[in-house]
């Protein structure tokens, strides 16, 4: 009974704040989420890189192999998802594959990993979705634009507090505590904000081609976990680490994917990528408590 206690405890808090932002969505159609977008990108995201990587007692051997292991999970992804697009007789294979290869190790993952293993279970979940920001902004944008444009990441904040985070666990510098403090304050908001988007962003985005979504979303969220199982099992990995790996291979398809999208694709193809988007996510609330079961009952 012990166990369905602390899924209450991990899940209930994430959905919740979802679920306040889904009602502020519907009930205004008008609200404007364009400042949590830029203080996110600019302010919110950087901080909670900084802190959650730097602070939470990880070291840079953990945070190294659980990017590399994360990157061999993108891989598999996108083979799967090369072949579920081909199978779905999709005209713009390329275009249509981030929501499939990016999950939401940010806005979900992230607090959800936090909530199940606390500070150690937050740095190594940061470690994933440092490596997730920085496909989204180079091979993301270049899926979605056809080429590939190095100034989006030299104009992105997040990446040079990713630079800066590995460079204080390699040289194990003692960050000081007035910017511990800080950044732990802002990345708290920053959770706050993202996941309230995240319902907001349910009312906005269409359903346009629910048979293909339907597909696409099942191979996200089912056989995302299963290649995190099989990773989990071939490098021999335990413990709460392997338990925060599964729980990332299982999130949906992360909302930015549509963000990029909208920029730099054709109506078309992001109406497809925000039907993805949006089926996954509410796969999610069925799925994610599953897994996080799963990760609390054999990975802690």
């Amino acid at each position: 009974m012990e166990i369905y206690y602390k899924l209450f405890e991990v899940l209930f808090p994430v959905f919740f704040v979802v679920g306040i932002g889904y009602y502020l969505g519907k009930n205004n159609k008008k609200i404007d989420t364009t400042f949590i977008t830029n203080f996110a990108a600019n302010i919110g995201t950087p901080a909670m890189v900084i802190y959650a990587v730097t602070s939470t007692g990880i070291n840079f051997d953990i945070f190294k192999d659980y990017f590399w292991y994360y990157l061999l999970a993108i891989m598999c992804f996108s083979i799967v998802g090369l072949v579920n697009l081909f199978l779905i007789k999709t005209r713009d294979i390329v275009r249509e594959l981030p929501p499939l290869i990016f999950p939401n190790t940010g806005n979900m993952g992230l607090p959800i990993c936090m909530f199940a293993y606390g500070s150690q279970g937050l740095g190594v979940s940061a470690s994933i979705t440092s490596l997730i920001i920085l496909m989204h902004f180079t091979v993301g944008v270049f899926l979605a634009d056809r080429k590939f444009n190095i100034n989006v990441i030299l104009k992105n904040p997040p990446f040079y507090a990713i630079i800066f985070s590995a460079l204080v666990l390699y040289y194990e510098i003692k960050m000081p505590v007035v910017v511990i403090n800080t950044t732990e304050w802002l990345m708290y908001v920053t959770i706050f904000l993202i996941l309230m988007s995240l319902g907001i962003a349910l009312t906005r985005l269409k359903i346009f081609s629910l048979n293909k979504a339907l597909i696409s979303s099942f191979t996200r969220m089912f056989i995302g976990p299963l290649i995190g199982f099989i990773l989990i099992w071939y490098f021999d990995l335990e413990g709460f680490a392997a338990g925060v790996l599964l729980i990332q291979c299982s999130m949906p398809s992360a909302v930015l994917n549509y963000l990029v999208g909208s920029i730099y694709s054709p109506k078309k193809v992001v109406d497809s990528v925000a039907s993805t988007i949006v089926v996954s996510t509410l796969m999610s609330f069925v799925t994610v408590p599953i897994v996080v079961f799963f990760a609390l009952k054999y990975f802690s």
